[in-house]
């Protein structure tokens, strides 16, 4: 639940970073794909950096896929489009925002590692 909550509250916070708002399913995508990581990530070990970050990109741009097929195409919510970016999938991911998750996953496997760390001596 904690890294659940972490990662929710800061994909959401890096959407209103850069596009000055956020959509509830946001803390959703950004929670499950933070627990996935962090169970991955704790898998991998330490080290391995390009690894995480690749697995990172590529999980991280699939649940925005899945969840913008289900937000925005099925309940036609509109939350984003990306539709005006080159290499776009049906407007949902593209490959500079692909290139920006493999980035964040350095953070994020630092955060994790953290998290890992404060909870083993809890």
């Amino acid at each position: 639940m904690i890294v659940f909550g972490i990662g929710g509250f800061l994909y959401g916070g890096i959407e209103i970073v850069f596009r000055g708002y956020t959509h509830w399913s946001m803390f959703l995508a950004g929670g499950f794909i933070f627990s996935v990581l962090y169970k991955l990530y704790g898998y991998i070990g330490r080290g391995h950096l390009i690894l995480k970050c690749t697995l990172g990109c590529v999980i991280i741009t699939t649940v925005e896929f899945l969840t913008g097929v289900g937000v925005n195409i099925l309940l036609n919510m509109n939350v984003w489009d990306y539709s005006d970016k080159a290499l776009n999938v049906f407007g949902q991911i593209c490959l500079a925002f692909s290139i920006g998750w493999f980035f964040i996953s350095i953070p994020a496997s630092l955060l994790a590692e953290g998290i890992r760390r404060q909870l083993k001596q809890a």
